[in-house]
Formats: structure tokens, sequence, C-alpha cells
């Protein structure tokens, strides 16, 4: 399999990464930011843990099924919020901004009721939080897995500062801004994390879906094994996730060198925004 097709599939959207010359986005070529989410592969394991984490959270889970159309249009579901991670990350300022303002006014019209009875709004705070630090997460510690286990904890350290300044403009008031407070973060949300059957469907959606073409699909059931793989042991048992040792490994082995040559492949729009900031990659 060609990594460069998959690599090149990463959605983008309608943005010109190459203009305005000098413009280093949110983040710039020095950037963990940068170094993380270069690798598809980091992104799509890392990605899918995450949502299976923030579905644990009934207000989170609630806001997310009742009001998009993930059940009846994944992959395009799917190809937006890839599209909106790709442009805040690698985009100009301005259609950085752009997006961060869109997001945000669909949020405001998202609001209701759990079926346990819990109200809910997208906006309020400690949910945007949550969704905010496990997207974070979950890319950077399936980078380390996957990549680079051992990644220094300063990094670690940095590449959730850096990504504070953005939860901030999408409303989360207080982002952790280090491993430690994330940590903290997660165990305060631990007692309200839930199993739900959704969570199920959402992983049996996401395995034959993918925003990266026919070899991203091929690739999807490796990703959501290795995605449940990801999260933490305690919370795997109190999701009630499956877990099936044989199919990790499969995962693990495939995935890791998949990664690998991502590295030396670097894609489309990752080439076009070092071009931006006259730091081409060979």
């Amino acid at each position: 399999m060609s990594p460069r097709p998959l690599f090149d599939a990463l959605p983008g959207g309608r943005v010109n990464y190459r203009e305005p010359k000098g413009d280093p986005g949110f983040f710039g070529p020095d950037s963990m930011a940068w170094k993380v989410s270069a690798n598809p592969v980091a992104l799509a394991v890392g990605g899918v843990a995450a949502v299976i984490l923030e579905l644990a959270e009934p207000r989170v889970r609630s806001g997310v099924w009742d009001h998009s159309t993930f059940r009846t249009d994944p992959l395009a579901r799917m190809q937006r919020t890839g599209e909106a991670s790709t442009i805040v990350t690698f985009g100009p300022t301005a259609a950085a901004q752009a997006r961060i303002d869109m997001v945000t006014r669909m949020h405001q019209r998202v609001s209701g009721t759990t079926p346990e009875g819990q109200a809910y709004t997208a906006l309020e705070p400690e949910l945007m939080t949550w969704v905010h630090v496990t997207a974070g997460w979950g890319f950077l510690n399936a980078y380390r897995r996957y990549l680079e286990p051992e990644m220094s904890l300063a990094d670690q350290d940095r590449y959730h500062a850096e990504g504070a300044a953005l939860g901030r403009a999408f409303g989360a008031p207080e982002p952790p801004g280090s491993v430690a407070e994330v940590d903290a973060l997660f165990d305060r949300m631990r007692p309200s994390l839930r199993p739900h059957p959704i969570i199920g469907e959402f992983l049996k959606i996401v395995s034959t879906t993918s925003p990266l073409g026919l070899a991203g699909r091929a690739l999807q059931p490796l990703v959501v094994e290795a995605a449940i793989d990801l999260v933490p042991p305690d919370l795997r048992r109190r999701l009630e996730l499956p877990v099936r040792p044989l199919r990790r490994e499969v995962a693990r082995k495939t995935l890791k060198g998949l990664a690998r040559v991502g590295q030396a492949v670097p894609g489309k729009i990752v080439r076009q925004a070092h071009e931006r900031v006259g730091r081409p990659l060979s």
C-alpha cells in the first residue's frame, strides 16, 4: 500500500495553505502541534479514542448524537471534524479563526436534556473543556504510542500548553496546560463517565467509514482496535469496551509501521503549510 494517497487524503477544506507567506497560523513549524498532527495515523487513532471518551459523558453524548449527522451521514461528519482540525492546526491565521467562529456558532444552537434528565448546552465550560482535552490527549498519546514512546515530559507539557490557547479560543475557559493538569481533569471526570450502547454503535460506524478514502477504510478496523487500546485500562473496564488481544497486537504492529512511514512521507497540506512559512520539507 502506497502511503502517499492515504496521507494526502487528509480533509483540508477550501483553504490556501501556501498563503499568506510567513503566516505561522496558530502554532507554526516549531510547535508540538505541527509535529503531532502531521501524522494521520496519530490523528485517526487519537481521534477515535477521544470520541469514545466524549460519548462516555452523558451530556456530550446527547449533544453529539442528537444534534449532528453522525448516525445518518457519518462520512460527512468525520470529514468536517477532520477538516476543522486541519485548518486550525495548519491553516493561516485568518482561516483558522474563521473556522473557530463557525464551529462556535454551530455550538450555540446545541442544547437539550439527556435521557437521564440532565440539561446541557454545548458551550457549557465543563463540556467544552472535556471535548477539547480528550482530542488533544488522544492525538498526543497516539503519537507517543506509535512514534515516540520516550517523548519527554517537557514536550508533552508544551503540547498541552499550546493546545490550551486553542481551547480558550473554542470556549473552554481554563483548559489544562500540562500533563499533570490533564490527568487531574481525567480524575475529576471519571465518576461521570458511563458505558452506553451508543459507544458500541459509534465503533461499528467508524469501523467501516473513513474520510481518508479506500485505503483509510481498509485500515479502519485496525484504527478502532488501536483506539480502544489507547483508552486507559480502568476506563476500558468502566466503559465495557471489548478486549481482543490478538486484534490489538495486529493493530499495533501494522499501524506502528505505517506511522513511521508517515514521518518520511508528509501529506500535501503539511508540506504546503511549511512552504507558507519558508520552511519547505524535503
